[in-house]
């Protein structure tokens, strides 16, 4: 594959590894799905994603369905046969033109894949038209191994303005969660919606107040995530209780300090700020209950805020 097939980094992601002190000189994103990431998605019984909100804020959630119900009829088309339950916050997200980013990553093996484009058509399932299409390692994923568990055909939504108990005693567990960004407008194609995975041990994201406090650890170096949020600090996150099935989706405004004066949790190497605007609870929403196996080698060379 030559250079030719690569797409640029867009303007925020390179500021965004100039202040982290590097300079990539190509990104290895493509603006369709090789082979390997067609044959990789049909193995998933889950995708994570990315959409917007009526106020163009990124909400991140999930979908799943039997493995095989996300395909790829064609090397630009990613083929979803599930459709967001109605009591997710970010259903209205799903609609015809809508831009989507998508992780598929498989908690077994510890691998995964980011897929960002927009939503051709909405009938039983989704249709995608790829935009960009690009491989991640396999750092900080825990290995688990899920269950397949039933849920409830209703789903009470749990609406907050600020952390509850729960919300905090499952962020301070977390050692997974996931982060829907966006592009700023001005970026047009370059830009869109993306959506990432973050991990490290229990106890590495921080809570002060109804602020995030999250360790930027050693990564791939593409500042995807922090280069959208540097030019449109408004974020999504998705907690996911695994022994529960219980979904916590937050919107919240992001501060980025790329050279921390105070100490953080050992591999640190910036800290991002989440202030937490709005949060919604589905408890059991997620048809999963998951056994954990092992944490990941670089997990294990990271620290806590403890």
């Amino acid at each position: 594959m030559n250079a030719e097939t690569f797409l640029p980094f867009h303007d925020d992601e390179v500021a965004a590894q100039t202040l982290a002190g590097f300079s990539m000189r190509r990104a290895p994103i493509r603006p369709y799905l090789p082979e390997q990431h067609r044959e990789f998605f049909p193995l998933l019984p889950h995708l994570f994603t990315a959409t917007l909100d009526a106020d163009g804020w990124p909400l991140a959630s999930a979908l799943s369905g039997p493995h095989g119900f996300v395909s790829s009829p064609d090397p630009t088309t990613l083929r979803i046969a599930a459709l967001p339950r109605a009591d997710d916050p970010a259903a209205a997200g799903f609609a015809a033109g809508a831009d989507i980013g998508l992780i598929g990553i498989d908690l077994t093996t510890r691998r995964r894949n980011r897929v960002n484009g927009r939503i051709v058509a909405i009938d039983e399932g989704i249709t995608v038209g790829v935009t960009q299409s690009f491989g991640n390692c396999p750092q900080y994923i825990q290995v688990r191994a899920p269950l397949p568990h039933p849920v409830a055909a209703t789903v009470a939504v749990e609406t907050m303005t600020h952390l509850d108990a729960d919300a905090r005693t499952l962020i301070a567990g977390a050692d997974t969660f996931f982060v829907a960004s966006r592009g700023r407008e001005a970026l047009g194609e370059a830009g869109g919606l993306d959506m990432s995975h973050r991990g490290g041990r229990p106890g590495f994201v921080g809570i002060e107040g109804d602020t995030l406090v999250i360790p930027d650890f050693a990564g791939n170096r593409f500042f995807n995530t922090l280069g959208n949020l540097l030019g449109d600090p408004r974020a999504g996150l998705l907690f996911v209780d695994f022994a529960t099935g219980d979904l916590l989706q937050l919107q919240g405004s992001v501060t980025i300090d790329w050279q921390p004066a105070l100490a953080g949790p050992r591999g640190a190497q910036r800290i991002w700020r989440v202030a937490v605007e709005r949060a919604w609870r589905r408890r059991a929403a997620f048809p999963f209950r998951w056994r954990f196996r092992e944490f990941a080698p670089t997990t294990l060379t990271t620290g806590t805020w403890e």
